[in-house]
């Protein structure tokens, strides 16, 4: 058992099938393949040098069509001048009337929208930084942490009983509950404090 294989140990057979009617190749067909240095091997070489050289100029192209769209992008934005580059840099001659400053401009409607915008968003970022100001001076964790008496003096009992008794640091219990007592204390004031 389990010694004899299960597949019949005969040489591996040839299927021959023979059709009806004899097919027939013309010599010279014959001479051609049997001449031809093209082996299968070749072929796929070839075909993978056509696929590469297609995949190459599909890149190519692409990388054409994104830089000439960058350059239209770049030629948008340096057409459309900012409004406080169009002050700062237009002379103002008393027979020249200033465009951006008329009503009639073309763009003026455009740039007052996004002057708008721009004013909201930094208006909103203003903001964001007061209420982050107003929340970081309400919790003074810190301080809250360094100034509580009890906890330093928990903490110092603690660190004194384990460098005296470094050998046995069991024999400190009392202090170590003591001290993690006064950390919570200070735990639920903070997240009391939190909460609200």
């Amino acid at each position: 058992m389990g010694q004899g294989t299960s597949k019949s140990s005969s040489p591996s057979t040839q299927h021959v099938f023979a059709s009806d009617t004899p097919v027939r190749f013309s010599q010279e067909l014959i001479d051609a393949l049997q001449a031809s240095p093209e082996t299968d091997s070749t072929r796929a070489k070839d075909l993978e040098l056509h696929i590469q050289s297609r995949v190459n100029a599909e890149l190519s192209r692409l990388e054409a069509e994104q830089a000439r769209a960058l350059r239209e992008l770049e030629d948008q934005i340096s057409a459309t001048p900012d409004a406080t580059t169009e002050t700062s840099h237009t002379p103002s001659q008393p027979g020249v009337p200033n465009q951006s400053a008329s009503k009639g401009g073309r763009d003026h409607g455009a740039k007052a929208d996004g002057d708008k915008v721009r004013d909201l968003g930094r208006q909103s970022v203003q903001k964001e930084i007061e209420d982050l100001r107003q929340k970081l001076k309400q919790r003074k964790l810190r301080e809250d942490i360094i100034g509580d008496k009890a906890v330093e003096k928990a903490k110092q009992d603690m660190v004194t009983c384990l460098r005296l008794n470094d050998r046995r640091p069991l024999d400190c219990y009392k202090e170590v509950e003591a001290f993690k007592m006064e950390v919570g204390r200070l735990e639920k004031d903070f997240l009391g404090r939190i909460l609200q």
